[in-house]
């Protein structure tokens, strides 16, 4: 199985991100969604792993269906929050024995309501070191353009955040809605000498409250401009979902001509929505490159 630090040097990316369904019909949509998105033949696509460890189980079905059922890469995610030393050891040892050569690993979010949650690790540059010694993996990290919800200053984040690129492949960021932010963070990197490559992650607003409940969970500001017009069309969700598309189509195109070495899309296990953005932009169609415009 590829590694994504390799597909990185190689050329531009184009991936997508999912989450564990919770339930029989949220399943059988996101096994549509994949179907749905595999001829858009991403680079790899992303998992998700609920706060504490609770979705671990299901992280691990999506993950080894895609692996072996479908053409994709999977990556799944990896956090320290709920989790001891023996833990994290056994599920990396299994995704190893499965042929899985690429992780994410994130400090994660406590179960709600339970503070920080117990666990043997605090720190995501832990986990990191954990995984290295277990096996030749290609390591992911997380990047907060608009700093990290818990991070006390612009500087202390910037220095977490290189020192855990330094030891990783790669990054990822939370999504954010202003190119700007993206690029004033690759700038504030680059004068810590670091230069790995940060991937951006964009949302398609579809649901307007959904996206900036999320939004304020994650640090990152949702504009004023741009919630104004979708909640004058709130009760059109053709229209949302239109408006969401545009933005996040404009957005990402002027990413990838600031030269961002790819795009993950957060797709909320729907497939529409970066359809239509990958359509709009060329982006990895049946018969080219996922690489190319």
């Amino acid at each position: 199985m590829v590694r994504i630090g390799e597909l990185l040097a190689a050329g531009r990316t184009l991936s997508f991100e999912f989450f564990p369904p919770g339930t029989e019909e949220a399943e059988r949509t996101l096994e549509k969604t994949l179907i749905e998105l595999e001829p858009l033949a991403p680079s790899f696509v992303s998992v998700t792993y609920g706060a504490g460890g609770s979705t671990r189980d299901k992280t691990r079905q999506i993950v080894v269906h895609i692996a072996r059922d479908t053409s994709m890469t999977p990556m799944p995610h990896l956090t320290c929050v709920g989790q001891s030393r023996s833990e994290v050891v056994e599920i990396v040892r299994r995704y190893r024995e499965l042929g899985l050569v690429n992780i994410l690993a994130l400090a994660g979010d406590p179960p709600k309501g339970e503070g920080e949650g117990t666990s043997d690790f605090r720190y995501a540059m832990e986990l990191i070191e954990l995984v290295r010694s277990l096996g030749d993996f290609s390591v992911g990290v997380a990047a907060h353009p608009e700093l990290h919800p818990r991070s006390p200053d612009r500087e202390s984040d910037r220095r977490h955040l290189a020192a855990k690129l330094r030891e990783a492949d790669f990054a990822i960021t939370q999504f954010f809605f202003k190119a700007e932010v993206y690029l004033a963070m690759l700038d504030e990197l680059a004068a810590l000498r670091v230069d790995k490559p940060v991937i951006p992650g964009v949302i398609p607003v579809t649901n307007v409250n959904q996206v900036e409940r999320f939004a304020r969970l994650a640090g990152a500001e949702f504009p004023p401009d741009l919630a104004q017009r979708l909640y004058q069309v709130g009760d059109r969700p053709e229209e949302v979902r239109r408006i969401g598309v545009e933005v996040a189509t404009g957005l990402t195109a002027e990413l990838l001509d600031a030269g961002a070495p790819g795009v993950h899309f957060y797709t909320l296990n729907s497939s529409r929505a970066t359809r239509e953005i990958a359509a709009n932009l060329g982006l990895g169609p049946p018969g080219r490159s996922p690489n190319g415009r």
